[in-house]
């Protein structure tokens, strides 16, 4: 297989822009058009994630070790769409067939063979392990909505009853779909550990153009039922004993929250600094959780802080930087949770000081696939296929 011809074909279709996704899915719907009922009714947001992702992957599968762990993953996702095996010869050959036309006499039987056989590289891992999760987990939990609280105008805290038991570590995140936006996907951390009544919490932030979050803040009320994915991630995990200093801002505070449960059911052996952040005073929404956790972990610190408030009594600046000036932490491991820009600027401030990148965790699908996938990775927590 010449990966290196393959690269260059991909980058080649690549600069035909948005022609490319619009083909792509019409030879698809043309060979099997049941495959459109597993696409929202809206195509706008979803028209480029599938062909850009398979063709990135499948370009980069000269690496395809180091993307196995994504492959499995999305494999194991898709089975909330009801993607089936036998869906992924069309998909492929909608590919091939995507290829051949923008590539037109470039498009030689050795190109033809090389990205075939590439596509069933990825195809089969992915294929393998959702038949594997399907041996020991269901492809959604169907979840009732006993509790839905408005913390100010833009947050919602949600109270879901699952109605099985989900076995989750804290710190994962679940896609949530409501049947107010079918076939959308978004991903949320539980606030939570898992419980064995199937209770789990989740905070939802009001995005500008967030079709879901919109309708689970705005629409979405007590009785109504919710499908939720199951948990994925482990970056934001507690997979060592360290002592942790937590930074966050907004609803990045939920995955905490669930981590600061798990400190308590271990008997709070280890030390835990949460530096909360939010814009204003107004904006610290879960206020009494937090004074809870104060009161009952002797081994937690707390630090409120703002980033525009003026007037604000105590620390003032992005979380990290607050942290950094509080205390030097030679041992700690440090942990991110917020929009994109607040964890790429900890990330920057936390490595300006010295901190080794091995002691930083924050989330992130496109880790084991590279640079090449981050536009396609989160949207308002949107995963891509």
């Amino acid at each position: 297989m010449d990966t290196a011809r393959l690269k260059a074909s991909w980058d080649t279709v690549v600069g035909y822009g948005g022609q490319v996704p619009l083909f792509f899915y019409s030879a698809l719907f043309l060979a099997d058009p049941g495959t459109r009922e597993m696409f929202p009714v809206s195509m706008a947001g979803q028209r480029d994630k599938l062909v850009s992702a398979l063709g990135h992957v499948v370009s980069h599968v000269d690496d395809l070790d180091s993307a196995v762990g994504f492959l499995q993953q999305l494999g194991r996702d898709h089975r909330k769409f009801s993607v089936a095996a036998e869906h992924y010869p069309v998909v492929g050959q909608a590919l091939l067939t995507t290829l051949k036309h923008f590539l037109g006499q470039e498009w030689i039987p050795d190109l033809a063979e090389d990205w075939g056989a590439a596509y069933k590289l990825v195809s089969d891992v992915m294929i393998t392990a959702a038949r594997d999760a399907a041996q020991v987990l269901p492809p959604w939990w169907e979840a009732e909505v006993v509790r839905h609280e408005r913390r100010g105008v833009s947050v919602a805290v949600l109270t879901l009853r699952l109605d099985r038991p989900m076995p989750y570590a804290p710190g994962q995140s679940v896609s949530v779909e409501t049947p107010l936006r079918p076939r959308v996907w978004r991903y949320y951390s539980p606030a939570n550990p898992a419980r064995d009544d199937g209770m789990i919490e989740l905070h939802v932030r009001l995005v500008d153009g967030g079709t879901v979050s919109s309708a689970l803040v705005q629409a979405v009320g007590t009785g109504d039922v919710l499908r939720v994915g199951p948990p994925v991630g482990s970056r934001l995990t507690l997979s060592h004993s360290q002592d942790v200093v937590l930074l966050c801002c907004g609803t990045g505070f939920a995955p905490f929250k669930a981590l600061l449960g798990q400190i308590a059911q271990e008997g709070a052996r280890r030390r835990a600094h949460l530096f909360l952040g939010a814009r204003t005073a107004p904006d610290f929404y879960d206020t009494e959780a937090v004074k809870a956790f104060d009161r009952t972990l002797p081994q937690l610190t707390v630090v409120p802080t703002t980033l525009d408030d003026l007037r604000f009594q105590g620390a003032r600046g992005h979380p990290a930087d607050v942290a950094l000036r509080y205390g030097h932490w030679p041992d700690a491991e440090f942990y991110l949770c917020g929009s994109p820009d607040m964890v790429t600027d900890g990330r920057d401030l936390l490595r300006a000081a010295g901190i080794g990148e091995h002691r930083i965790h924050f989330e992130d699908f496109t880790s084991q696939v590279g640079p090449a996938l981050k536009t396609i990775a989160r949207g308002d927590k949107d995963f891509l296929l």
